[in-house]
């Protein structure tokens, strides 16, 4: 099964690729580890575009991804989170390999807005939290796994949050009508438990 989760920021895509990963099986691949895990002349490639400030170009993207899929833990499938983003990363993705399943988790901009204005993160261990979601600390400020001192960041502010929902919605939302036989629509407005019992239901 090789399956894509889509969704506005704060829609808990990560959370419930992590949780479906773990159900069946198969690898949870988000781009933005494959970017900071990238090893070798892949590496010195894409060092050249982010030590100069640069945006990492769509196709090198997809080249380390095929590698990655390429690996044995991948051989009874993955899902990916956070790729493709637009509809040129969509075209390219199709180029390598074909997906059964679109994960749309539905959310509206307002509610997207409210959990990311929410979200902290632990300066010692990185763990996400959100304070206004099932997702909070059992202790406020302070992480459940290391004790450390959460904080939020910058580009979580609502002025940011809904910039970055502008381009979800002009550039990522039209990979919807690419792969529209594909596509299963998820409501993001429920309760993680809940929200992972749909998924479960419609993926199977």
């Amino acid at each position: 099964m090789k399956i894509v989760f889509m969704g506005p920021q704060g829609c808990g895509k990560g959370t419930q690729a992590k949780i479906l990963s773990k159900r069946l099986g198969i690898c949870h691949i988000s781009t933005g580890d494959l970017l900071r895990n990238a090893e070798g002349d892949l590496k010195k490639e894409l060092d050249e575009y982010m030590n100069s400030g640069k945006l990492v170009p769509d196709e090198l993207i997809v080249k380390i991804l095929k590698e990655r899929i390429q690996e044995a833990d991948c051989n009874e499938g993955f899902i990916l989170d956070g790729f493709p983003r637009n509809l040129n990363q969509a075209n390219l993705l199709k180029n390598i390999v074909d997906i059964d399943k679109i994960v749309e988790i539905g959310l509206s901009d307002e509610e997207a807005v409210k959990r990311i204005s929410g979200r902290v993160n632990c300066k010692m261990c990185g763990e996400s939290y959100n304070t206004l979601t099932d997702a909070h600390p059992k202790i406020e400020g302070k992480c459940d796994s290391c004790g450390g001192e959460l904080f939020r960041r910058a580009d979580d502010s609502e002025e940011a949050v809904k910039k970055r929902l502008e381009i979800y919605h002009s550039e990522t939302e039209p990979i919807l009508d690419l792969y529209k036989d594909e596509v299963v629509r998820i409501n993001g407005e429920q309760s993680i438990d809940s929200i992972a019992k749909e998924i479960e239901e419609k993926v199977g």
